[in-house]
């Protein structure tokens, strides 16, 4: 027989080991680092122009960062801040190297979910977040996972729990209430309702104080910052449950909305959420919050059963909230809940397999234009990059033939692109 005394110890053997797996996984500090990009990654496969335009650029105008030269002089590596600062300064053509957004708009918002654990909603979160910033954007990264995949991915390992989502949720109830509680209703009659209490174990935490900055964290990737997860925020969805008797009025499935409410329109161009694979208080917050649905899917069919059961529990958790009324607290997302887009995204993809082929079109003869014309395809730096909880852009192409690197890179930079227009064009509608 096993009790958590024996869960207990299993973990604390596992414990011991995560030093050293960190070292093999990042630096010899336990840190991530961020690698250089070569000049010609940064022309063709990030500006987009030709090399030798790049070059004379960089030769005409000395002002221009020059990043790192190799001893032969034949290849110049630039870090991210160098890459932003030639984006910023440079033009081709007359036009600038600054990524497209909407004037006016707060940052879009966009949530990786679906039932299936294994569909690549980690994966597909982390490479998105990497293109967009080497595409010029700022990103928020909001981990909803327990699992945490994502914030490892990023380099955060060693993460409170007041600080997750969880953190987030416990003092939206915690200011929602006294707000409630300051509130007076029945004005005709100078009475007021009786006030809510929240128990000292949650007031005495001091989540109520913290500010929203408290809860986002800076990554390797200048441009990225992430609200990270962790393994101790598993209880959120028991947590959640308990918090909705102490006030039946709170609207819980808003919090996270309510959160990046409080965040400056202009300062981040897209928020990503990484949601767990379940339907339940974490991940109703991320699709609330949501301005876009984007649904990974595998190529099996089983694959396709989960995401069709996903899709029609989410619908009617959706339906059940919008009951609440327009008059309920819902941050500045009304009711009912309105994507402006939904797309799903086949991952783990192999175009020789006849299978996956016969999925990917059931898919399109099922969701039409909702499909995204370019899948993830299954390769081996693909897989090593899962393995070494990095993206493809992170791998140096030097550790691996430049063909196969290619082949995963361009795979997500097609994804990235459909991505980046059906965010553009959704932008504009909310």
């Amino acid at each position: 027989m096993y009790t958590h005394e024996d869960l207990a110890r299993l973990q604390a053997q596992s414990l011991k080991m995560q030093s050293w797996i960190r070292q093999q996984t990042f630096s010899p500090e336990n840190q991530k680092t961020l690698r250089r990009f070569s000049s010609w990654e940064v022309s063709e496969l990030i500006f987009k122009i030709n090399q030798s335009t790049f070059r004379g650029r960089l030769a005409a105008e000395p002002d221009l960062p020059g990043g790192e030269v190799e001893p032969d002089g034949r290849q110049r590596w630039f870090s991210l801040e160098e890459i932003n600062a030639l984006r910023r300064k440079m033009k081709i053509n007359r036009k600038t190297l600054m990524p497209p957004r909407p004037a006016g708009k707060r940052a879009f918002r966009a949530a990786i979910a679906n039932f299936k654990g294994g569909a690549g909603k980690s994966t597909v979160a982390l490479h998105f977040a990497h293109a967009a910033a080497l595409d010029g954007y700022r990103v928020l990264l909001v981990d909803f996972d327990p699992q945490a995949t994502l914030s490892h991915s990023m380099g955060l390992n060693d993460v409170a729990e007041d600080y997750t989502v969880w953190g987030i949720m416990a003092r939206d109830l915690i200011r929602e209430t006294d707000r409630m509680n300051a509130a007076t209703t029945g004005a005709a009659s100078g009475t007021t309702l009786p006030r809510r209490q929240i128990p000292a174990s949650i007031r005495d935490l001091g989540l109520g104080e913290l500010r929203h900055n408290d809860f986002i964290k800076t990554t390797a990737w200048s441009t990225i910052d992430i609200v990270p997860s962790c393994a101790n925020a598993a209880f959120v969805e028991f947590a959640s449950a308990q918090y909705r008797h102490l006030n039946p009025e709170w609207s819980f499935f808003a919090a996270v909305s309510r959160y990046l409410d409080s965040l400056g329109d202009d300062d981040y161009d897209l928020i990503l959420f990484d949601c767990p694979p379940a339907i339940g208080y974490q991940s109703m917050n991320a699709v609330f919050a949501a301005d876009m649905l984007y649904i990974p899917s595998g190529p099996g069919y089983w694959e396709y059963d989960s995401t069709t059961s996903f899709i029609g529990q989410l619908s009617e958790a959706l339906e059940d909230l919008s009951g609440f009324g327009a008059t309920f607290p819902a941050g500045k997302i009304s009711l009912p809940k309105a994507f402006a887009d939904v797309r799903f995204l086949m991952t783990r993809y192999e175009p020789g397999n006849d299978l996956h082929r016969a999925m990917f079109e059931a898919f399109r003869k099922v969701f039409g234009p909702h499909v995204a014309e370019s899948p993830i395809e299954m390769t081996r730096a693909v897989e090593q990059s899962g393995r070494f909880l990095s993206s493809v852009y992170e791998i140096d192409y030097r550790e691996m033939t430049r063909e196969t690197w290619r082949r995963a890179r361009a795979s997500f930079d097609k994804a990235y692109e459909e991505f980046r227009g059906s965010m553009l064009a959704a932008w504009d509608k909310i």
